[in-house]
């Protein structure tokens, strides 16, 4: 395994790896560098679906979306974004990711890792746009870091929830109960420490953070939150926020991020390229975060 950092950019490596035949301690060594870095991108991988999901298996326990219409025809534990049709056919979901997010933070048990794996690369507008927020948190002023002391976030998919081919004829009421029958929201900690660097993490984001509570759980100011969105740079319709790290790939790229510590955006264009991702999620070694299964039990999750 060789690593090398990425050119003008303090976020992020390079890594070349045969994720397949590595043995155990470099795939252990693969994600120290995930947690330290941040971003890992490994170069030159050549994977069919089934060994991305062998890969997948080799970081942790995988995940599988909830809403099968993501799910790759074969692999149901792959998760596609795309926008080209397979055979007159659409295969996952397209212009997926549009808005600032954690992964699954709508969930009461988040995973630690997202492993993305370019398939259809756009020639222009590529990319990822991520905030490491816990640099983030780090440069909030101090009165905006006391105001959010003790505090949790109410999180929920019920902003963004993509409506699916059998939804079209059927009452908007009756999808909204479905959505908070199965996905209902969820509370963590605005800010918590990572499990395995310690770093405080803040953990909200402009789709699904919808509240913010005090410790004795009542809730604070909406312009709290908008104002500690603004601060971190979600709210920055320009991407130009200081925060704001535009990852790029290339075919072969197969992308490996933190997603206690990034939330991303994917960049989508007026006129979309074809384009197409394979997904898969990884509950690592790790809880997400301290006390988080006592935390759900306590609301009955």
């Amino acid at each position: 395994m060789t690593t090398a950092p990425q050119t003008d950019t303090a976020l992020g490596v390079d890594v070349e790896i045969d994720v397949l035949n590595a043995p155990d301690e470099d795939i252990a060594e693969l994600k120290k560098k995930v947690y330290e870095h941040k971003i890992v991108v490994l170069k030159g991988q050549h994977l069919s679906a089934a060994e991305f999901v062998s890969f997948g298996h080799r970081m942790g326990e995988v995940e599988t979306y909830y809403q099968p219409m993501y799910h790759h025809p074969e692999h149901k534990e792959i998760f596609v974004s795309s926008n080209v049709k397979e055979a007159g056919q659409q295969v996952g979901v397209p212009q997926t990711g549009k808005f600032w997010h954690h992964d699954y933070s709508f969930m009461a048990r988040p995973f630690g890792l997202t492993l993305i794996y370019p398939q259809v690369v756009p020639k222009e507008n590529r990319g990822t746009y991520f905030i490491d927020m816990g640099k983030a948190y780090r440069k909030l002023p101090q009165a905006m870091k006391d105001a959010l002391a003790g505090s949790s976030s109410r999180n929920s998919v019920r902003r963004y929830f993509k409506i699916r081919p059998d939804d079209v004829y059927r009452p908007i009421t009756d999808v909204l109960a479905e959505i908070e029958d199965h996905t209902p929201a969820v509370t963590h900690p605005t800010v918590f420490p990572h499990p395995v660097t310690g770093e405080p993490l803040l953990y909200i984001s402009e789709a699904f953070t919808y509240e913010l509570q005090a410790a004795d759980g009542s809730p604070l100011p909406d312009s709290l939150l908008r104002d500690v969105l603004a601060a971190v740079g979600q709210a920055d319709p320009t991407f130009q926020h200081e925060n704001i790290h535009l990852q790029t790939f290339d075919k072969g790229d197969l992308l490996v991020w933190d997603n206690r510590s990034l939330v991303h955006c994917a960049r989508h264009t007026v006129k979309p390229e074809p384009t197409v991702s394979h997904r898969i999620t990884v509950h690592d070694d790790h809880e997400f975060y301290a006390g988080i299964g006592a935390r759900q039990s306590a609301e009955g999750r």
